[in-house]
């Protein structure tokens, strides 16, 4: 990056060389001025009132012109002896927080480069206090003939620097708060917190200038000698009187355009999560019950027939296992009885076959005694 002006930092008696560098570019496409019949250039001219002639620009100077019209000419010389400490040096006249600075003041900005192998030491040394102060260093400084205001802060690295307007350069803000009286009620704010929390943030990197990708496309198809891409008609959208109205649709709107837009990623999948199988399996469901009723209504009269003919054969079946238990008990019954028969049979024997014994022994036992 070229340079544009080169000087030092006063910061104490620290002198640091440095060279001044544009932090930004601009990528406007710009237009020549020509003449609609035959797309000549128009050129501007400069010429000399008095003698009435174009003059080279090794010829033009600077002049100030007094309230009664006189110019007062003043050359580069004169420029060089003002008594000013900033003619080419960055005065450093105190360190502020970065708050106190108001986005008003600020300007155009530059990097400071370090100016060879001797500055960086003291480059370094102030870009460090500035890290650790957490504070911005406010500077006096001259450029393209005028002494301006400047505030030095660190980025990455390296020290930038952001021209400042003049404090009496920053006009008051009278008169543009609206005059009128208004209420602004709970449930409003509430809808412009959703609102804000719903655009959430934004990566500057990811914004572009959009104008100016659609004027390539434009110039590109011209030179080609094609027809220009038209911009589609925006929606005409019903014009809304209602402030919760208009909240309530921007809230809406913000929402769908971050489900379209980065975030359209984590909303189809929360969609494929949830709300996809519901309504899926709501359909197969309904269609399954409706087959599943139609179904149960054509075997109804079989399940009644059925239950009529299991509930008959239930019964054919309990009355065939009491008739069954019945016949089984009976018989039961009878070999009880035969058993019983057999046993008081087998005891009488017994009993008369011990009274034979009995007898038999009291007959010895007589003759025995005799």
């Amino acid at each position: 990056m070229r340079s544009i002006w080169n000087g030092a930092i006063s910061f104490g008696l620290v002198s640091i060389p440095i060279k001044l560098v544009n932090a930004t570019e601009s990528h406007a496409i710009s237009f020549r001025q020509i003449h609609t019949e035959d797309n000549g250039r128009i050129r501007y001219r400069k010429v000399c009132e008095l003698e009435e002639r174009e003059v080279s620009q090794g010829e033009i100077g600077k002049g100030y012109e007094d309230a009664d019209g006189t110019i007062i000419p003043i050359t580069d010389e004169d420029l060089s002896r003002l008594p000013i400490p900033t003619a080419r040096t960055i005065e450093i006249v105190a360190f502020v927080p970065a708050d106190r600075i108001d986005p008003l003041q600020m300007g155009a900005a530059y990097y400071l480069a370090a100016g060879g192998a001797p500055a960086a030491k003291p480059y370094t040394l102030l870009r460090e206090a500035l890290k650790r102060s957490n504070k911005v260093a406010i500077a006096k400084y001259a450029l393209r003939g005028r002494e301006r205001l400047g505030m030095l802060r660190v980025v990455g690295e390296a020290i930038a620097m952001h021209g400042l307007l003049w404090p009496d350069e920053v006009r008051a803000p009278e008169g543009m708060a609206p005059d009128t009286h208004v209420t602004i009620r709970d449930k409003e704010l509430d809808l412009a917190d959703a609102l804000m929390d719903t655009l959430g943030e934004v990566d500057l990197e990811d914004l572009h200038d959009e104008y100016r990708e659609a004027l390539e496309e434009v110039i590109a198809a011209k030179a080609s000698g094609e027809a220009p891409p038209e911009t589609p008609a925006p929606a005409a959208g019903g014009k809304v009187l209602d402030l919760m109205a208009a909240l309530e649709s921007s809230v809406r709107a913000a929402r769908e355009s971050r489900a379209a837009s980065g975030e359209e990623a984590e909303v189809r999948q929360l969609s494929q999560g949830r709300s996809a199988p519901k309504e899926t399996g709501g359909k197969k469901s309904t269609s399954a019950s409706a087959k599943k009723t139609a179904a149960e209504k054509r075997a109804a009269p079989a399940r009644k027939s059925t239950s009529r003919t299991g509930e008959g054969a239930k019964k054919s079946t309990a009355t065939k296992s009491t008739a069954t238990a019945k016949s089984g008990a009976a018989k039961s019954t009878g070999a009880r009885s035969a058993a019983a028969r057999s046993t008081g049979a087998r005891s009488t024997g017994a009993k008369v076959t011990e009274t034979k014994k009995a007898a038999a022994k009291k007959a010895a036992a007589r003759k025995r005694s005799a």
